[in-house]
């Protein structure tokens, strides 16, 4: 299946934080608190950007390194022979984003290329009710191939402030944070002239109680909408590529992911993807294969990275960011805009009717709702059916909801081309 219950990859697991309630036990027997989650993203596209450059550059439509005056030596811990590498960097920091609410959790997204052996991490930093500042914490090391480096998260990072687990920051119990900035540190090999350069980067931001006794969210479908997206199903990859997270059986995320990128009319082109054919000629959807190996996290060992996905998504003209939605009523208008969803969730065999499975984390798409409000999903896993035929399948809402929320609380991979408008944001955005 895929990433995260605490959710996070494949047969993974998803990210155990995102089942803990804020607070503690002694926190669930209060009255519930209300959900906060926020999105603040900054384009380079737009004019006023503001936040801090150090040898970077707005050039118009990204950030790229102008004159870089610092230099960082990493050697690539998956390489096939590590060895240390200078790199030319150059920084960009956010202004400070304040949150009323006191974040507990938050995913960074980013969309940048990466050419010549260049490279990106993503950093946040948060302050706390009495003015504690915190470390950087390394959300991603990133980019857009693994030829010269191979993308990851950073395992161990954790203080008396909080942790992260793979892709999200989670803050230790007790603590929040009033406001946080993003960092992103642009990578290239030193005596290079070629630069990688960041489109956006954001942050979904988010305070989410237990949401297991929430009612279903009524519907605001008045007629039944199913979008076009292509079917492709994880099973067909059983065996394939094991080296990325034991094969298809894993590739909840990247197949979805997949779905979505090719129902906009984008993926790899046929050359990029001979290599999947010269080594599985009977290989079917090859793009997934391709996906799996370009979202691939090589310290959490999985296709599930969240930003990794939507980060991967970008890299064919596409916007893409991670957010949690508050229930499918939100999830709603994303489809009467004409944007598929890919959501995180995780549910027990008799828990999902229609499904034919369990699983500890999953990922799938989101692609319609009925005049009633039942959600059309195109589920890679359906039924653990090795057949595109059986991807698309009709789910009971009040169960498909209480599965997301109570296990990823709400999250999503938000996917669209920039000429495509998401629909009108909530007061409290979370996009």
């Amino acid at each position: 299946m895929s990433r995260h219950v605490i959710l996070a990859g494949a047969t993974a697991l998803i990210s155990s934080a995102f089942l803990l309630v804020p607070g503690g036990a002694a926190e669930a027997k209060k009255e519930p608190a209300p959900d906060h989650v926020t999105f603040h993203s900054w384009s380079f596209r737009d004019d006023t950007i503001g936040g801090t450059y150090d040898g970077t550059i707005d050039s118009g439509p990204a950030l790229t390194l102008s004159a870089p005056t610092q230099h960082r030596t990493y050697t690539d811990p998956y390489a096939a022979d590590p060895a240390p590498v200078v790199y030319d960097e150059g920084d960009w920091t956010s202004p400070p984003v304040d949150t009323a609410y006191g974040l507990t959790q938050a995913v960074a997204s980013w969309n940048a290329h990466t050419p010549g052996g260049s490279w990106i991490e993503v950093d946040l930093q948060g302050v706390t009710p009495d003015g504690t500042t915190s470390t950087w914490y390394v959300m991603g090391r990133w980019a857009d191939d693994d030829i010269a480096f191979h993308p990851t998260t950073v395992s161990g990072q954790g203080d008396t402030l909080g942790t992260v687990s793979v892709d999200t920051f989670v803050a230790a119990q007790g603590v929040t944070f009033d406001s946080y900035r993003l960092r992103v540190e642009l990578m290239r090999p030193q005596g290079s002239d070629v630069t990688p350069s960041l489109g956006m980067v954001g942050a979904m931001a988010s305070a989410v109680p237990d949401l297991s006794k929430q009612p279903t969210s009524p519907t605001t479908m008045t007629g039944s909408v199913v979008l076009d997206v292509p079917t492709y199903s994880q099973e067909l990859h059983r065996g394939e590529f094991p080296e990325y997270d034991n094969g298809g059986e894993a590739w909840c995320s990247p197949t979805s992911t997949s779905m979505v990128v090719a129902s906009w009319g984008r993926g790899p082109s046929d050359s990029q993807l001979q290599y999947v054919r010269d080594r599985y000629p009977d290989v079917v959807d090859p793009q997934v294969d391709f996906a799996a190996r370009h979202v691939f996290d090589h310290s959490y060992d999985g296709a599930g990275n969240w930003p990794f996905n939507t980060a991967y998504a970008a890299t064919y003209g596409l916007d893409g960011f991670v957010t949690r939605l508050r229930n499918l009523a939100e999830a709603e208008q994303f489809i009467k805009a004409g944007i598929p969803l890919v959501v995180s969730l995780s549910f027990k065999k008799n828990e999902l009717d229609g499904a034919g499975y369990g699983t500890g984390g999953h990922l799938m798409s989101i692609v319609g709702f009925t005049a009633d409000g039942d959600v059309v999903a195109n589920d890679p896993a359906s039924h653990l059916v090795a057949s595109d035929d059986q991807v698309r399948v009709t789910y009971d809402r009040a169960q498909f909801e209480h599965a997301w929320l109570t296990s990823s609380q709400g999250v999503v991979y938000v996917i669209h081309p920039s000429d495509v408008p998401l629909p009108p944001a909530p007061a409290e955005a979370n996009w």
